[in-house]
């Protein structure tokens, strides 16, 4: 059952991202989400505060020669998705997305998240960087504040912010 809390999440995932509208950023589906879980169940989190989700922290974890190949935009966000497979060994991991309901922002739950999913990834993966291709200033401090915790070096594609 889809709540007021999910549609508020979908308007702004569409207001800052546009994916419909981007066929190279990643369209997060159920065939996705599965595909991400076998990834590192730590790869996508949810904050639910009882009327639906009100957090999604969505990361994934990679190789760096793929993540390289998609800082220099020689590789779409999807096609960096597609080609990390079950089964390498991560080093690096990018921050694809934290989406935020309003009510929720600059109070620490979207880092803390995202440093916990992180963690949870370092425990089994020798990760040293992390990655971000900001489309906010807030998405750009996360990762900044993310890395810092973590202890790990974080790197930016460019975007038009």
């Amino acid at each position: 059952m889809a709540t007021d809390n999910f549609f508020r999440m979908m308007q702004i995932i569409d207001d800052v991202f546009s994916t419909r509208e981007d066929p190279d950023q990643l369209q997060v589906d159920e065939k996705v989400i599965a595909r991400l879980n076998d990834l590192h169940p730590s790869a996508l989190s949810e904050f639910d505060d009882g009327n639906g989700p009100a957090i999604w922290i969505l990361i994934i974890p990679t190789i760096s020669a793929l993540m390289e190949k998609f800082v220099r935009a020689e590789i779409s966000e999807q096609e960096l998705f597609d080609q990390t497979k079950p089964g390498m060994k991560f080093d690096c991991i990018y921050l694809c997305s934290a989406t935020v309901l309003p009510e929720y922002r600059r109070k620490g739950l979207a880092a803390k998240m995202t440093v916990d999913a992180v963690k949870k990834i370092m425990e089994v993966f020798p990760v040293k960087k992390l990655f971000v291709w900001p489309f906010s200033e807030g998405g750009k401090k996360l990762a900044v504040k993310v890395g810092e915790e973590c202890g790990l070096d974080v790197g930016f594609r460019d975007s038009e912010m």
